[in-house]
C-alpha cells in the first residue's frame, strides 16, 4: 500500500473529537499521524493502519 507523507487517510473508526480523517506526518515501519480535527498526534504500527484504511486521499502534489 503506497502512503507518504503530506497524505490524508480516512480510517473506519472516528477519533473522540468526531474527525476519522488523519494527516500522514511520517511513514516507515509505524506512522506518526494528526488528527484533522482536534490536532492530536498519534504513532501507529503499519501493519494496524493499513488494516483500518477506507481511503487515501493524495497530498502534496498539484
Amino acid at each position: 500500500m503506497e502512503i507518504n507523507v503530506g497524505d490524508v487517510v480516512r480510517l473506519k473508526k472516528q477519533h473522540p473529537c468526531g474527525s476519522k480523517e488523519w494527516e500522514v506526518l511520517r511513514s516507515g515501519a509505524d506512522f506518526r499521524l494528526k488528527c484533522m480535527g482536534c490536532g492530536h498526534q498519534i504513532m501507529i504500527p503499519r501493519r494496524s493502519l493499513e488494516k483500518n484504511i477506507r481511503e487515501i486521499k493524495k497530498g502534496g502534489q498539484s
